[in-house]
């Protein structure tokens, strides 16, 4: 496999982690970026462009990175705290009027963001439709009963979130969170990210599929089959676990031009390796002697545990910050101070402030896990051995 890009002195191990991805555990097409300190010490890529194509991947080519895209969408509330224009402790219905009814009145901004609020799944799932129309996935999340008693337990919301976010931002701020990001975000950090893709950028966006699992041996990661009560959770189709992810009916295409471009918090985020890996260097320190986005006190909340123990929704032990998945079983990060998102099938982005290391991996070729992607976890390893 021809991988191209550049690697600084003393990082060789992780291009080298990167090429056996393509050799041993089935990548198609993927990339890789690594900051330190601020600065770019890896940035890789290779294979094709489209899992099922023959294109090759280009230096900007980007993909849907799934619920990477939660990490995002996390610090744009802490964003809006840090400027003074959210209260983490005030319910949300203070933002959202119509939110207070059956019985979430006392649901506040933190329970949104830990996973807390009790709103994993929806009574009537919305059709694809309706997911991306802006008023429908709101109007379902203000009528919602929560599942248990919110600030009391947690469970992934892997699809809700997107409305749940993205209606509180625009209450706050009277624009969508796509614009938020665009403006205060991505372009002042010079990110090739979108929660709503402009049609013009639609011709670097490569098509994501699945692809065969890789031998039991090749890597770890929240696998569905081994263990019993996760397996039997995705299953019964009457489940927490099954209405989560189900939340959208029948699952989307991913790769419809209209769902590339509408604004999913959640799970619709485009993105390239280097973009994922350049905003999380930012949340820790500044980028190349620029901007950085996270105060110290932000940066705190974004790496203090808020949920920890088995997962209503995933059933396995989490460990969740305000918006963030936290270095643990379930989603081995680089180490104990870690924090980021993983997407489901692979994706991931991640900082570690006590190394200082900020890292983006985005692949086309999606596999059943949930969280610890054997493909990521081959990078991030190759990164721990030359620190």
């Amino acid at each position: 496999m021809d991988v191209r890009g550049t690697v600084a002195e003393g990082f060789q191990a992780v291009e080298d982690a990167f090429q056996r991805n393509f050799e041993q555990r089935g990548e198609r097409g993927a990339a890789i970026t690594v900051y330190r300190d601020g600065h770019k010490v890896v940035d890789l890529w290779a294979g094709t462009r489209d899992v099922d194509g023959d294109e090759p991947w280009a230096v900007d080519t980007a993909q849907t990175v799934r619920s990477v895209t939660k990490g995002v969408a996390a610090a744009v509330v802490l964003l809006l705290h840090q400027r003074g224009q959210i209260d983490l402790d005030a319910p949300v219905g203070t933002y959202w009027p119509e939110f207070k009814a059956a019985g979430k009145e006392r649901v506040l901004v933190r329970h949104l963001l830990a996973h807390r609020a009790g709103l994993a799944a929806i009574d009537r799932p919305l059709t694809p439709a309706e997911a991306i129309d802006g008023i429908s996935g709101p109007a379902a999340m203000a009528a919602q009963r929560p599942a248990w008693e919110p600030g009391t337990d947690h469970g992934y919301h892997p699809q809700t979130f997107s409305w749940l976010i993205a209606e509180l931002v625009r209450r706050v701020t009277g624009r969508t969170i796509g614009r938020w990001v665009a403006e205060e975000i991505a372009r002042p950090l010079d990110l090739d990210f979108w929660i709503g893709l402009p049609a013009e950028e639609a011709h670097r966006v490569g098509r994501i599929g699945p692809v065969p699992e890789p031998p039991a041996a090749a890597g770890g990661g929240l696998n569905l089959r081994p263990k019993r009560s996760v397996s039997e959770a995705y299953r019964d189709p009457d489940s927490l676990t099954r209405r989560a992810f189900g939340a959208i009916h029948p699952l989307p295409d991913e790769n419809d031009p209209d769902y590339r471009a509408a604004e999913l918090p959640a799970s619709g985020g485009i993105s390239t390796a280097r973009a994922l890996a350049r905003f999380y260097a930012a949340t820790i320190g500044e980028v190349d002697g620029g901007r950085r986005l996270f105060a110290p006190a932000t940066l705190t909340l974004a790496r203090t545990e808020e949920s920890a123990g088995p997962d209503r929704v995933l059933i396995v032990p989490t460990r969740l910050s305000l918006g963030f998945m936290l270095h643990g079983a379930a989603a081995p990060l680089l180490g104990p101070a870690s924090f980021g998102h993983p997407g489901r099938g692979g994706s991931l982005g991640f900082a570690d402030p006590a190394s200082g290391i900020a890292f983006g991996y985005v692949t086309n070729g999606l596999r059943k896990g949930v969280t610890a992607d054997p493909r990521a976890q081959a990078l991030i390893r190759a990164v721990r051995s030359v620190l």
